[in-house]
């Protein structure tokens, strides 16, 4: 026997009756399947312990992973060969903790709303492939590295050092937070995964026979960054939220790589060194896009191939042959210098903006130090 344990949160409001026809359904089910348990409801979110044979949970807990009712569900705990049931006696008891006024109930209903803020809380900062493992009652501690194929995405902001230096630091957050957002949607939203940002950097990879969607997130990226761009106010900093992006292709080994106290499940290998360096060239190349011959071999026929020539990479004896598209999205309308130079002008416009603000706080400060 197997014993799982499990939150989520409510997908939608449930009614008190709602609630109850999960409990009368439950308890004739699970006592065809020999399953038993408990169910607690509070503040939008299920808590949950089922019992019983192994393929019973298995099925039962992949029909809950698709019940429209749930959403965000993670397996808190499983026990493999529990030879004794916590709750023997009940099929299902579900509890509304809710609608309980017991005061020896409020210290659990106080722990369980905590635990599902979190949880929430730890979902944004977790990387999905590690969120899909607990949802489906795999310790991730466990997972075992291995060598697989995959294409590697970089994307970095340009101009970022003067960016820094001269805009506020909301406002270096704002940008990174909307470069972050419209790259995370887009590569999640074609397949790939987002492993980390670095600095000013998002690094994601793709299933190695997934060229042709590496290339589209990519193209889908830029077009939604142009558009933020066009549509930002003229003393916006998002009007100069230009990127390179880099493609590489290859060998990497992923898994938990770190050390006993901190971990992180990540790639690394050569085309993770490659994506990086060759998103560099997007500057001298005057692209906004390029990508390694390895990229360009798994793709379609339904592109535009240019090649761009060959380059000695950073840190490599081989020399790297790069390539873009034949696309206005892939292709900087000007030379990088002279965007060097918009880049540098519009932030000079925000910052003759700010000067007055910052002479009034100067004033405050240098009144306050009198006294």
């Amino acid at each position: 026997m197997k014993r799982l344990t499990y939150i989520s949160n409510f997908s939608r409001s449930l009614t008190r009756e709602e609630i109850e026809s999960i409990e009368n359904i439950s308890q004739a089910n699970n006592a065809k399947q020999g399953i038993t348990g408990i169910l607690l409801s509070c503040n939008r979110n299920f808590f949950q312990i089922l019992e019983g044979d192994d393929d019973c949970i298995d099925r039962l807990y992949q029909k809950i992973l698709k019940d429209d009712r749930h959403n965000q569900v993670s397996c808190i705990k499983l026990e493999q060969n529990i030879t004794k049931k916590y709750f023997p006696n009940w099929s299902m008891k579900v509890i509304a903790l809710d609608d309980n006024s017991d005061t020896l109930l409020q210290p659990i209903k106080i722990l369980l709303q905590a635990l599902g803020e979190s949880k929430t809380v730890l979902a944004n900062y977790t990387h999905s492939g590690i969120l899909q493992a607990m949802e489906n009652g795999i310790n991730p501690l466990t997972l075992i590295p291995r060598y697989t194929e995959k294409i590697i995405l970089f994307a970095d902001v340009m101009g970022f050092a003067s960016i820094t230096e001269k805009l506020q630091v909301t406002e270096v957050v704002e940008l990174l937070n909307q470069f972050f957002t419209i790259c995370t949607s887009n590569i999640v939203a074609m397949g790939g995964e987002v492993t980390k940002f670095i600095g000013d950097c998002v690094m994601a990879y793709f299933d190695g026979d997934r060229a042709d969607e590496a290339l589209q997130a990519s193209l889908n990226i830029l077009s939604e960054l142009e558009i933020l761009r066009d549509r930002s106010p003229v003393n916006s900093p998002l009007r100069i939220l230009y990127i390179g992006i880099g493609l590489s292709k290859g060998t990497v080994l992923e898994g938990n790589i770190g050390s006993q106290i901190k971990k992180e499940y990540t790639v690394i290998g050569d085309a993770v060194n490659v994506a990086s360096r060759i998103e560099s060239l997007t500057r001298e190349l005057n692209r906004f896009l390029v990508f390694s011959e390895a990229v360009c071999n798994g793709l379609s026929d339904r592109w535009r191939i240019l090649k761009m020539g060959d380059f000695y990479a950073k840190g490599r004896e081989a020399i790297v042959q790069v390539y873009s598209i034949d696309d206005p999205l892939a292709s900087q309308k000007s030379d990088f210098h002279e965007l060097k130079q918009e880049i540098k002008d519009q932030l000079e416009l925000i910052g003759n903006q700010t000067i007055e603000p910052c002479k009034q706080r100067k004033t405050l400060f240098m009144l306050y130090d009198r006294y």
